[in-house]
This record gives structure tokens, C-alpha cells and sequence, in this order.
């Protein structure tokens, strides 16, 4: 009796398929925005997938009573690629609700008689294991995309290191969804913890505060690239507790992912060099590391110095004034009286040097990078006049 009330029950549901199709789209389009987002096209593909399903629960229901296994969803094989991309888990279990509810509200319409219960409890099996087989299907894509994400942000974050910017990289960058502007880099050490749980730690942090985080570790260093910020110290102080002990350098702002190699070049030459200033507070702007860096080596830091310090000055009496107050030990009486100008002309000519370089000759740190600019300075023309006597 069971198998005759599935035969006629499966009979029905077969007939009925086309009409459950409509009905289940006309209720997506009522109760699901999104899918009224969705074009013509996908909606389309969408409509199919439904129509799929219904049939593989047909199909399903037909043989349930035979140890049938439990239903996969590869109906959704149905819609191409781009749609099951942008179809969330999420989605997808509405699509089924949908469907289910659809059929469940014609069900003593659709049941040959007394195999309404029947109809029911297969209902609930199916849709209940279909629903577990979608979390499956999307776990596996997930960490598929995760490990893929992964690599990516790898090759990014040591492309930017090694200073090899070319399309390629706004090419992987724009397969991770990056669109923003500003960019920062920070450079500091790891901490002990798995490098894979400190990376996705700041990429759920960036998705919570709605800025681009992209990170590395490299052997004991972590770096950050940070992208839309509304400053250089709102996106350090985002990250700044994701470090591990030690000094944490932030590297200039710049305005895309493309200039960001000079950003991290930056932090990394500060960071290197942040062993000279051990007071030097937690987070330190790169710049405020000049004078360290360039007594390590860093040529960026170097010209800059001589940049924004010595070539101001040169050729004005500022020059001397500077070199023979800092010769000095900061005196202003002793500078005055060894240039024959009165004191306050010395206060004038140091306020000038100020505004013309953004140091303050009479701050400590200021002054000692002053010097390490004025000695850079004179041998870059030292250098200079030796090329042009060769």
C-alpha cells in the first residue's frame, strides 16, 4: 500500500513540476530583495536551479523508501560560474525555504490519499540534508578561496618589500577586492602566535572597521598595509595591538597600493634602524627616524635629509648660522658672538631654519638630526666636486 501511495504521490509531483516552478519564483520575487536585485539573466538562472530542484526532489522522493542515499545539491550545477559566485550560503538556503514552502502549501493537493505523511516527513529529510550538503559544498569553496586569498596577499605583501611593483600587483590586489585609498604600511615584529591566525586576526579587523588590510610575516617581522584611513595614525592604531613586543614603525602615507613599495621600504629601513633611538615612542613615524636611518645606510633617508635640510640653507647665511650653533653646543650668546651679529638676529635666523625645514634647532632631536643633515650635505657637494675634478 506504502509504495503504490509513493507511485501515485510521485505521479503527481510530476505533473505538478512546472507549476511548482512558477509559484516558487513568484515567491522569491515577493519575499527575497535580493533576488529582485538580481538581473533578468541570473534571475533566470535562478529559476532554473529552483525548477532543478524540484525535480531532484521528485526524483529523490520516487526511490526514498529504498535506502536512498542522502540528496546532494548538484542541481546547482544548473547556473553557471558567475552566479554561484555571487549566490551566498546564505541565498542559497533561502532559494530552498522557498521551494519548500511552496511545495508544503500544496501538499494535500499534491499527496494521493493518505500519503500526506509520507509527503511531509520526506520533505523534511530533504531539505534538511540538501541544507547540510550546501554548508559543505560552501565550507570546501571557502577555504578553497581562503588558501587561495592566502597566497595572494603573500605575493602582494613580499612584491611590495622587494619594491617589484608592476600591473601585476593591482591585478592580485583587485582579486582580493582592494579599492581603497590612502595606504599606509606598518612595520613591527610578529608576535608568537600562529602567523596564519595573526593575518586573518587583521583581515577580520579590517572588514569590522571598513578598511583594506592586507599583512605578512616575514620571518620575525609582520607587515601591514593598511588602505582608506582616514589618517596615518587612525590606521596604526588600528593595528597596533596585533604586534608583537618591540617598536613598530609606520611608514609615510601615499596614495595608492602602486607607491605603497615606497611606503614599506620606509617602515622597514626605520624599523631596522629604530635599535639608535631606543626611546623612541610606540608607534614612530618613519620620517622621525631619518637620522637613524641614514646613519644606517638608507639612502632614501639620506637624500631626503639633504633635501629638506641642507639644500634650504645652502647659500644663505643660514647655513653658518646653523652649523655654528649646533658647533656650539646650542649657545645662542657663543653663536652671536662668533658670527658678530646680536643674539636676537641669531633667534631670527633659527626661527627662519624652522620654518624652512620643519626642524627646531633648539629641540634635542631636532638638532641631532640637523646635524646628521648638515654633515650629509656637505658631503654630497664634497662628492660632487671630486666627480667633476675625475
Amino acid at each position: 500500500m506504502t509504495d503504490r501511495t509513493r507511485e501515485d504521490t510521485t505521479r503527481r509531483l510530476e505533473r505538478a513540476m512546472g507549476a511548482l516552478g512558477t509559484a516558487a519564483m513568484a515567491r522569491m520575487d515577493e519575499q527575497l530583495p535580493w533576488f529582485r536585485a538580481l538581473s533578468a539573466e541570473d534571475r533566470s538562472w535562478v529559476g532554473l536551479v529552483a525548477q532543478a530542484g524540484i525535480a531532484a526532489f521528485v526524483e529523490w522522493f520516487q526511490h526514498a523508501g529504498e535506502d536512498r542515499p542522502t540528496p546532494s545539491i548538484e542541481f546547482f550545477g544548473t547556473a553557471p560560474r558567475e552566479l554561484k559566485r555571487s549566490i551566498s550560503l546564505q541565498q542559497t538556503v533561502d532559494i530552498v525555504r522557498i521551494v519548500v514552502e511552496v511545495v508544503e502549501a500544496q501538499s494535500d493537493e499534491l499527496a494521493a490519499p493518505g500519503g500526506e505523511d509520507q509527503l511531509q516527513q520526506a520533505m523534511l529529510r530533504y531539505t534538511r540534508d540538501v541544507a547540510f550538503a550546501a554548508a559543505q559544498v560552501y565550507a570546501r569553496e571557502a577555504e578553497a578561496r581562503g588558501s587561495w586569498d592566502a597566497r595572494l596577499e603573500a605575493l602582494i605583501v613580499d612584491a611590495l618589500v622587494r619594491g617589484e611593483v608592476d600591473d601585476g600587483l593591482h591585478s592580485w590586489a583587485a582579486a582580493l577586492g582592494w579599492t581603497s585609498s590612502p595606504v599606509v604600511v606598518i612595520a613591527g615584529h610578529a608576535p608568537d602566535d600562529d602567523p596564519r591566525a595573526v593575518i586573518d586576526g587583521l583581515r577580520e579587523k579590517g572588514r569590522r572597521i571598513g578598511m583594506d588590510l592586507l599583512a605578512g610575516v616575514q620571518a620575525d617581522r609582520l607587515i601591514v598595509i593598511v588602505g582608506g584611513a582616514g589618517s596615518v595614525n587612525d590606521a596604526a592604531r588600528q593595528v597596533v595591538a596585533r604586534f608583537g613586543p618591540g617598536p613598530i614603525v609606520i611608514g609615510p602615507e601615499v596614495p595608492d597600493l602602486h607607491a605603497a613599495a615606497r611606503s614599506a621600504r620606509a617602515a622597514l629601513a626605520g624599523l631596522k634602524a629604530s635599535s639608535g633611538w631606543p626611546d623612541a615612542p610606540r608607534p614612530v613615524h618613519a620620517d622621525d627616524l631619518l637620522a637613524e636611518r641614514a646613519l644606517d645606510g638608507d639612502e632614501d633617508a639620506r637624500e631626503q635629509l639633504v633635501e629638506n635640510v641642507y639644500l634650504p640653507l645652502a647659500g644663505t647665511p643660514l647655513l653658518d648660522t646653523l652649523a655654528t650653533y649646533l658647533e656650539q653646543g646650542t649657545s645662542l650668546e657663543a653663536t652671536a658672538r662668533l658670527l658678530f651679529v646680536h643674539p636676537n638676529t641669531v633667534r631670527y635666523r633659527l626661527r627662519k631654519i624652522t620654518e624652512l625645514t620643519g626642524y627646531q634647532p633648539t629641540e634635542g632631536r631636532s638638532a641631532f638630526t640637523l646635524q646628521v643633515g648638515l654633515i650629509l650635505g656637505r658631503l654630497s657637494e664634497s662628492a660632487a666636486m671630486w666627480r667633476a675634478l675625475t
